[in-house]
């Protein structure tokens, strides 16, 4: 590639009783489904917070600024860069794309389970980074479903297209690196997938330690077994 990388949830405030919010990095190839994945995931588990990106790259048809992306200028990206405002960034297919710090660092403090939506090249920034993250990579079926996808939602022009398409195999081929992977093949399976990731991680016991021993303390009193 040519791209180059420079409710039993989350709670927050002093009920969390110190658990520390998980960060999830969620990649794929553009046109993986992970977008969609998502979202899917966003409405079935509480306490889940999507992270923002920033891109210079311009919104597509239905696109939010503040909700899909922050969309900025070439220069506002590069200021928020100079102050060392992003966790990680990137130039992928053409266009800057980057993670706020400090936004992902407080939300993770307060107890908040994040998503990041970022590239592989940003996947491995982030690992390189962060002490704790659980990635997860979304494999599409085949090249052919990938090509398909990509050409049908028409939101690129040709030599975009192309150049997803070119890259697509190098994207691919770092599924090694993840943790998970979820096979986007049908999208009610991978999404129900995704979700028991999630769930799973949430009761990892160094995480609930905290539960195991507020529970504990009631037994302080219980009898003796003979």
């Amino acid at each position: 590639m040519s791209e180059e990388r420079a409710g039993s949830g989350a709670q927050s405030g002093d009920a969390n009783g110190g658990y520390r919010g998980i960060l999830f990095v969620i990649s794929s190839p553009s046109g993986g489904g992970k977008g969609t994945l998502i979202r899917r995931l966003l409405n079935a588990v509480p306490g889940v917070s999507y992270s923002v990106s920033w891109t210079t790259r311009g919104p597509r048809a239905g696109e939010t600024d503040g909700v899909n992306y922050h969309f900025v200028t070439t220069e506002e990206f590069a200021r928020m860069r100079g102050r060392g405002g992003f966790l990680e960034w990137a130039v992928v297919h053409g266009h800057l794309y980057g993670t706020a710090r400090s936004v992902v660092e407080q939300d993770l403090s307060e107890g908040h389970d994040i998503i990041l939506e970022i590239d592989v090249q940003g996947a491995a920034a982030v690992r390189a980074t962060m002490s704790s993250v659980v990635s997860v990579f979304i494999l599409p079926p085949s090249f052919e479903v990938l090509r398909a996808r990509l050409t049908a939602r028409m939101t690129e022009r040709p030599d975009e297209l192309e150049l997803r398409l070119r890259n697509a195999r190098g994207e691919v081929e770092q599924y090694r690196h993840f943790d998970y992977i979820v096979l986007n093949d049908v999208v009610e399976r991978a999404a129900a997938q995704l979700a028991s990731i999630v769930w799973a991680e949430r009761a990892r016991r160094d995480r609930q330690e905290w539960v195991a021993r507020r529970v504990l303390k009631t037994f302080a009193h219980a009898p003796d077994v003979e």
